[in-house]
């Protein structure tokens, strides 16, 4: 399948081809939703804590007296109906890690791509360079390539002034393409991607290789 290369100014300069492996296969969003959620799952630390009622720092000796004030029997004050008392059934540190068979994580990345390309999301350029870091720029010419500001660029290694470029921009995200992942791929309204990038990603998720 081929597809537009447009340069910095918007304009078209020429076609590339794009493997159907990776672009053209039917997106499986039940996979792409089940990676997604994986993401985010293992991105928690799980240091959550509460006490209970046995580690609040309480006086252990009885409220009031057990009979003769009409009101309920109750012991210390370390329980949850008293307020500092402990919580229960609250949240402790945990593990939310969840394990994916690597050739369903490859599927799911190229369910994406293939997803983002049907729906017209992704913008493929000659080139990307930036002489230095100037935000201004860079929001401009996102704009110019996308007609919105909310998009993830992918880079190649040594461009460092393209990321310093996109790092302040509120809504765009500038990734190294080697680190590709389902999260940031579905983050943003258009998918920016140099013809170098693209060679990136044919070479890690071709037929042959792929990681995630």
């Amino acid at each position: 399948m081929q597809v537009s290369v447009i340069n910095t100014s918007g304009q078209a300069v020429q076609q590339v081809d794009l493997p159907e492996y990776i672009f053209g296969i039917e997106p499986n969003i039940g996979l792409m939703h089940q990676a997604y959620l994986r993401q985010l799952a293992n991105a928690r630390q799980g240091t959550h804590s509460t006490k209970t009622r046995a580690e609040v720092s309480r006086t252990g000796a009885k409220v009031y007296r057990q009979k003769g004030t009409g009101r309920a029997r109750h012991g210390d004050r370390g329980s949850h109906l008293f307020v500092g008392g402990g919580v229960v059934h609250g949240p402790k540190p945990r593990k939310y890690t969840q394990s994916m068979p690597k050739k369903m994580r490859q599927k799911a990345i190229r369910s994406a791509l293939s997803a983002l390309l049907r729906d017209q999301q992704l913008v493929f350029v000659d080139r990307l360079e930036m002489a230095a870091p100037k935000t201004k720029l860079a929001k401009q010419m996102i704009e110019t390539l996308t007609g919105t500001s909310s998009a993830l660029v992918l880079f190649t290694q040594g461009q460092d002034n393209l990321k310093l470029s996109v790092r302040n921009l509120p809504e765009a995200h500038a990734l190294l393409v080697n680190y590709l992942n389902i999260r940031d791929l579905l983050g943003y309204d258009k998918v920016v991607i140099s013809l170098a990038a693209l060679e990136v990603i044919k070479t890690i998720w071709g037929q042959e290789g792929g990681h995630a």
